[in-house]
């Protein structure tokens, strides 16, 4: 069975390699995806884009892209989109026009619920099988809609999880994953540092990241003890500062306490205020906030991002409401993903 699919971000790339695991050796995926996973059409670093500006720039080369993508689908048996809206949204509609036999499966859904809700009428008609990893989202949706809950993929992922509350072991800092994320907080975070000498402190950075890049990207970095493996070093740390994202997310599973710190471009941020209407931008916030009507998490945004700030909510934060709250987030989320999705491909 050939599946053409279309997964443009890292993240997107981690829940597909899990995915992988589960899916029978005669699947063979075609399309947009981690060269690890087989022959993709294009390098995944050429597609990393941040924010509005950047994909603008970009255009001419997703809209070939598109096309490619198109003509390629001729030879698959079924099409799976994996997060990535701007772009897998439309190439959804080109498909469906012209191999209307052809199922799509759409696994981790554009948040239509938190901006441009009409997205939620094109996913309906277009999709065959939409597969949903937020079990609050299926309320936003028709009643006879295709969307079904598949848990969630972090917990394919994760392996280790906190049994309890630890009040000691390292302070952990993830600055992101892209590069403007990076060079943003990074002087924030190594002023922090400062403040935090008597701790062992964590710097975690992307695995696909060389030295060349770490020496550009990230600085003086002689405070920390680089890690490659977030999971486990979020596991053995006592609390994390974290930029916006998955990794929230993870943390917040995991059951390692933390503060969201995101510096945006001035008009990134002003276009997303006024596109996105959340009053929390953290993953964890948001499903805990559907869940519970509450934050999880203290959040810091663009001039809130300062160094005391960030010591203040380190020193003052009620870890054991945290600590209860995450739990409840484990039971919400209840299982992992890819096995269900894996039966949805194959059947």
């Amino acid at each position: 069975m050939k599946v053409l699919v279309s997964a443009l971000e890292h993240s997107a790339n981690v829940h597909l390699k899990a995915l992988r695991q589960a899916l029978s050796d005669d699947v063979e995926f075609i399309g947009i995806f981690d060269k690890t996973l087989g022959n993709p059409l294009v390098d995944l670093s050429a597609l990393a884009i941040m924010g509005f500006v950047d994909a603008l720039k970009k255009l001419p080369f997703f809209l070939k892209l598109s096309a490619q993508m198109l003509d390629l689908a001729q030879e698959a048996d079924k099409i799976l989109l994996i997060d990535s809206s701007g772009f897998n949204l439309p190439l959804a509609k080109k498909l469906k026009k012209r191999y209307p036999d052809k199922e799509i499966i759409y696994y981790i859904l554009p948040q239509a619920w938190a901006w441009r809700r009409g997205r939620i009428a094109v996913i309906n008609r277009t999709v065959d099988t939409i597969a949903s990893i937020l079990p609050f989202e299926k309320s936003y949706y028709p009643k006879e809609s295709s969307i079904t809950y598949v848990g969630h993929p972090l917990f394919d992922e994760i392996h280790v999880f906190k049994k309890q509350l630890t009040s000691e072991g390292t302070l952990a800092f993830m600055p992101g994953s892209r590069k403007g994320e990076i060079t943003r907080l990074m002087p924030l975070f190594r002023t922090l540092a400062t403040r935090l000498k008597e701790k062992n402190l964590t710097l975690i950075i992307p695995p696909h990241f060389n030295e060349e890049q770490i020496e550009t990207l990230y600085g003086d970095i002689s405070a920390f003890t680089v890690s490659k493996e977030p999971y486990q070093a979020l596991y053995e740390a006592e609390f994390a500062f974290i930029c916006s994202g998955t990794a929230t997310l993870e943390a917040a599973l995991i059951g390692t306490p933390f503060v969201l710190a995101y510096i945006a471009k001035p008009l990134d941020y002003f276009i997303g205020r006024r596109l996105i209407k959340l009053e929390h931008v953290g993953l964890g916030n948001i499903m805990f906030s559907k869940m519970c009507g509450r934050r999880l998490h203290e959040e810091f945004l663009q001039e809130a991002v300062t160094v005391e700030n960030l010591y203040d909510t380190y020193r003052k934060m009620d870890r054991k409401l945290f600590f209860d709250d995450a739990l409840a987030l484990r039971d919400y989320l209840k299982h992992g993903s890819s096995k269900t999705v894996a039966r949805l491909i194959e059947r």
